[in-house]
C-alpha cells in the first residue's frame, strides 16, 4: 500500500468516525452553536459583529437568531442570509472598521453587543509565523471588542495552544472579566484550536 493510500485510508477512518462529518451545514455552525448554548451569544434584539466570516457557517447560525449581524472577511460570502450585513476587507485596517460601524448604523460609540472572531491565518506550515499571524489577528478583535462593545457585552476570539497563548490569557485577564478558555466538542480532536471568551466591563 503505496504512503498516499495509507494517507487516505486514515482520513476515511476520521470520517467515519467523525459524528460531524457528512452534516447539511458546517462543522464552523455546530462549534459556535455550542458556545451559544454554554455562554448565551445570541438574542432577538442582539447587534453582533463577525470576523472571520467566510465560508459561513457561523453567518448561517447567526443570521436567525440576532437583530443584526455585520459579517467582516478578506472574501465576499457566497450566501448573505437575511439580517446580515457583509463587509469585505481586512478588520486591521482604519478604512474597513470605519465601514463596519457605518455598515451597523453605528449611531452611538458602542453598537455591539457581541463581538465574534473566527479569524485564523492561512497556515504556512511555519509554525511559529502562523502563531504570530494568529496572536495578531487575536489582538485586532480584542482592540475592536474594546472599543464597539456595549457594557457587560461579550467577546469571543479562536486562538491555538502555543507560544504566546498564556500572554494572550494574561492580556484578556485585564481587559475584560469573566475570561473563559472553550474547546467546542465540534472542534477536531487533537486540534491546538480553542476559543477564548470574556465580558466588557460593567452595566
Amino acid at each position: 500500500m503505496t504512503r498516499r493510500s495509507k494517507s487516505s485510508a486514515a482520513w476515511l477512518r476520521r470520517q467515519r468516525r467523525d459524528p460531524y462529518a457528512g452534516r447539511a451545514v458546517s462543522r464552523a455552525y455546530f462549534k459556535l452553536e455550542q458556545l451559544d448554548t454554554r455562554f448565551r451569544l445570541t438574542g432577538p434584539g442582539r447587534a453582533v459583529l463577525e470576523l472571520g466570516a467566510a465560508p459561513g457557517g457561523w453567518t448561517q447560525y447567526l443570521g436567525t437568531r440576532c437583530r443584526l449581524v455585520v459579517a467582516c472577511d478578506l472574501l465576499p460570502p457566497a450566501v448573505v442570509p437575511a439580517g446580515v450585513r457583509a463587509v469585505v476587507g481586512d478588520a486591521r485596517a482604519p478604512a474597513v472598521q470605519r465601514r463596519i460601524l457605518a455598515t451597523a448604523g453605528a449611531s452611538e460609540s458602542r453598537p455591539f453587543d457581541v463581538v465574534l472572531s473566527d479569524m485564523a491565518p492561512n497556515m504556512s506550515g511555519n509554525r511559529v509565523r502562523d502563531q504570530a499571524v494568529a496572536l495578531e489577528l487575536v489582538e485586532c478583535t480584542l482592540d475592536l471588542a474594546e472599543r464597539w462593545l456595549k457594557p457587560c457585552g461579550r467577546v469571543v476570539v479562536k486562538t491555538f495552544h502555543g507560544a504566546g497563548f498564556e500572554d494572550l490569557l494574561g492580556d484578556m485577564r485585564a481587559r475584560f472579566e469573566d475570561v473563559v478558555v472553550a474547546k467546542p466538542g465540534a472542534s477536531r480532536r487533537g486540534s491546538r484550536e480553542v476559543y477564548a471568551t470574556g465580558r466588557y466591563g460593567v452595566e
